[in-house]
């Protein structure tokens, strides 16, 4: 029987499954919000057991939405080759309306918000700091999500409170609050670990939703190269911005490159794949 997804987003397809999800994690690659005509062999299997990795290493702070990576345990058409290794078997939550992005050193659109008014989000920050400085501690910046196609919104705490209220009436501030604190517990956790790996963990984003008992879940994926930065600590020197394990070569390329109709040569392909595997290499010490 072949099934449709439900939802599907640049990298992603998600499938209902009754009383659980199937999310799997194509190789498609996006850059600039656009998708490319090349695949990038294996990265949907990346991120899919990266999500993983980080998931069963923070199960003591925060439950998550994950209950498998094994196709065995899924539905007859998942097993097959194309789904192996980057399908994800998962809860189904009530997904709360915020990306909750952390930052603990400052790069990217905080950066050029610092440069102009020395806050990020509405938050100061201390004067002369240089692109791609650690923070003296990590910022939590939310954003809303926005429909595919648009832009996701910064807000400010405050403004995150009144989002939720709008759809959890009274209980606006209190998941505001626990958004925030596992947000930086989670990413506290993984960065120091990822330091002792020899990368750093610039920025990320995770999403959370509420199981059926109104309990805060992580859902989503965690801590990829495709919602984090992540920057090689070796070399690392604060004053412009970082080489990271990502598509930083696709995105290179595609900058320095016209009428390149959103194709990558081979050669880039293959150094792009090369990056995500030597991320996942070091960061869970096993081979893919």
């Amino acid at each position: 029987m072949e099934l449709k997804p439900i939802k599907e987003g640049k990298v992603r397809e998600i499938y209902d499954n009754g009383d659980s999800l199937i999310m799997v994690a194509t190789d498609r690659i996006s850059c600039f919000d656009v998708i490319l005509n090349n695949e990038v062999t294996k990265k949907g299997t990346v991120l899919t057991q990266m999500s993983k990795f980080w998931f069963d290493m923070t199960e003591d702070i925060i439950p998550n939405h994950m209950i498998s990576v094994d196709v065995n345990d899924m539905p007859e058409f998942f097993r097959q080759p194309k789904f192996d290794g980057n399908s994800m078997m998962c809860k189904k939550l009530n997904m709360l309306p915020i990306e909750c992005i952390v930052r603990g050193y400052i790069t990217g659109s905080g950066w050029a918000s610092y440069q102009k008014d020395g806050t990020v989000c509405g938050i100061k920050l201390p004067e002369g700091l240089k692109e791609s400085d650690k923070l003296p501690e990590p910022i939590y910046t939310p954003s809303t999500k926005a429909e595919i196609g648009d832009h996701d919104e910064n807000i400010s705490y405050e403004q995150s409170i009144a989002h939720l209220e709008k759809y959890f009436p009274g209980k606006g501030e209190e998941y505001a609050k626990k958004l925030k604190d596992a947000t930086i517990s989670l990413y506290v956790k993984c960065a120091d670990y990822a330091l002792s790996k020899g990368i750093i963990i610039a920025d990320t984003k995770f999403e959370f939703g509420l199981d059926e008992d109104g309990n805060l879940v992580i859902g989503d994926e965690m801590l990829t190269p495709d919602s984090s930065r992540f920057w090689p600590l070796e070399g690392y020197e604060p004053g412009h911005s970082q080489p990271s394990f990502d598509k930083q070569f696709a995105r290179d390329w595609l900058k320095a490159n016209e009428g390149h109709n959103w194709t990558l040569p081979q050669d880039i392909v293959d150094k792009t794949i090369a990056k995500y595997l030597e991320g996942y290499e070091r960061l869970t010490g096993k081979k893919l």
